[in-house]
């Protein structure tokens, strides 16, 4: 069963058809060619980074905030290789400006401090969209039906990105939560461990002075005072250490305290 005259094999094809049949793909590979122009390929990496610096701007949390910005550097530094082809000096001057205000994010110490600069390179990286439009305008060679078709790829394309983004945040997100169990896991680990040291050496004091007052000995009660803030800061072989070596200072002094008590 035969579907239209391209459906014939080639060496089945007739001289007139082998005729229609290249000039069909002169026809395909000239649209493919035309379609994608530097401009175009800098119009889409430009339309991704404004994307991505408004979701930053709409972050409500720093490491969002932080993470979109990156990406639009990406998209923008994307842009730049099809800017030089394309010749549009304004937009690519207003992605450069947009891509060293949105670095500078990266170092921000708080939500605001990276916000303001979001919100400038937001403009900025706007600005780059409509600057691009106007180079593209007067070169546009495909008729409507086919920018119609080339716009529709493009929000299909822009559309998956946008998916790819969302599973990439959420990775992170869930990343996140499991660095921020872990954390919870050793504070609580940390606690538990400085808990143990701590009475054994409430158990050693009470013994100390104990034997002190026994002996007569006890006008100074041994005491022992630590700021636990310092002590959760250390990792958790360090606490060992610390409560160790205080174990050892306190022995030294109860010893000390008893000899010069026997004198």
């Amino acid at each position: 069963m035969f579907f239209g005259t391209f459906a014939l094999p080639i060496y089945a094809l007739t001289p007139n058809n082998m005729k229609h049949f290249y000039l069909f793909l002169f026809l395909i590979t000239s649209l493919i060619s035309k379609a994608q122009t530097p401009c175009d390929n800098a119009n889409y990496y430009l339309v991704s980074a404004y994307s991505h610096v408004k979701s930053s701007y709409d972050a409500n949390n720093i490491s969002h905030l932080k993470y979109f910005a990156n990406r639009s550097v990406e998209s923008l530094k994307l842009s730049k290789k099809n800017l030089s082809s394309c010749g549009c000096e304004m937009a690519l001057e207003l992605a450069n400006k947009a891509i060293d205000l949105l670095l500078k994010v990266d170092a921000a110490e708080t939500y605001e401090d990276g916000r303001f600069f979001v919100k400038q390179g937001r403009e900025l990286s706007k600005q780059s969209v409509i600057e691009i439009d106007k180079c593209a305008a007067p070169n546009k060679t495909v008729n409507a039906s086919n920018t119609q078709t080339l716009s529709d790829l493009e929000k299909e394309q822009l559309k998956l990105q946008q998916q790819q983004e969302a599973l990439k945040l959420k990775e992170a997100q869930l990343k996140a939560r499991m660095a921020e169990e872990k954390d919870k896991t050793l504070e609580l680990e940390k606690e538990q461990l400085m808990l143990s040291y701590k009475n054994a050496i409430a158990t050693n004091l009470k013994t100390y002075n104990e034997t002190l007052n026994m002996c007569n000995c006890a006008n100074t009660p041994l005491e022992y005072t630590e700021n636990p803030a310092t002590v959760t800061s250390k990792t958790i072989e360090d606490i060992k250490k610390y409560y160790l070596l205080n174990l050892e200072m306190l022995a030294t002094k109860y010893t000390q305290v008893l000899r010069l008590c026997g004198k």
